[in-house]
C-alpha cells in the first residue's frame, strides 16, 4: 500500500510541476516583443548534453558547471555576421543581469582561434563574457545546433526551457523583462 501511495504522490507532484511550468511558460511568452517573439518556450524542460567544452586557457567545462542559475547559452562563430550584430547585446545582458542566479555563456563552435575570438570581442566591445570553445562542434551537434547563431535558455536545474534561432537583441526591454520574471519566479 505504501508503494501505491508513493506512486500516486510522485505522479501528483510531477503533474503539478508540469502544470506550474506550463503556467510559467504562458506568463513568460506574454512578455515577448520584437526579436524576442522568436524565443520559443518548450512545453516541458528538456535535458541537455553533458559533452565538455573548453575555455581560453584550455580548462574543461560542461553545462553542469552552471547549474543553479538561469543560463542564456549562445552558440556562435567569429565568421558569423549575425553573431557580430548580437554579441554586444549578449554582453550588455550579462553586464546588467549577471549574478549568482543568471549568466550569459557564449560558446564559439567550430574553427575559431583564441586570437580571432579576442579580436572579435575587441572589435564588438565585448567586456563581460568569458571565452568558451567547442572546436569539434561536439556540444553543438548534441544540442541540435543547426546554423548560427542559436541561443538556448537553461533553467537552474540545467534543462533547456527555450530556444531562439538567429540573432536577437538580448538586451531589449522585452528580453530584460523575460529574464527578470524568470529569476523572480525561480
Amino acid at each position: 500500500m505504501k508503494v501505491i501511495w508513493s506512486a500516486v504522490l510522485y505522479v501528483a507532484l510531477a503533474l503539478g510541476a508540469n502544470t506550474a511550468h506550463a503556467a510559467d511558460v504562458a506568463d513568460l511568452a506574454a512578455l515577448r516583443e520584437g526579436d524576442m517573439k522568436k524565443l520559443a518556450f518548450h512545453d516541458a524542460p528538456k535535458p541537455v548534453s553533458g559533452t565538455s567544452f573548453t575555455d581560453a586557457e584550455g580548462g574543461t567545462h560542461s553545462l553542469a558547471d552552471f547549474s543553479g542559475k538561469y543560463v542564456v547559452l549562445n552558440f556562435w562563430a567569429t565568421w558569423c555576421a549575425p553573431c557580430r550584430k548580437e554579441m554586444p547585446t549578449l554582453d550588455a545582458l550579462q553586464a546588467d543581469l549577471g549574478s549568482d542566479g543568471f549568466e550569459v555563456v557564449v560558446i564559439a563552435t567550430g574553427r575559431n582561434s583564441i586570437d580571432g575570438i579576442r579580436k572579435f570581442f575587441d572589435e564588438t566591445g565585448v567586456e563581460n563574457l568569458e571565452i568558451y570553445l567547442d572546436p569539434r562542434q561536439a556540444l553543438a551537434r548534441e544540442m541540435a545546433v543547426l546554423g548560427l547563431p542559436i541561443t538556448v535558455v537553461l533553467n537552474p536545474e540545467g534543462q533547456e526551457i527555450a530556444r531562439l534561432q538567429g540573432d536577437a537583441d538580448w538586451n531589449s526591454e522585452s528580453a530584460q523583462a523575460i529574464f527578470r520574471a524568470m529569476m523572480a519566479g525561480g
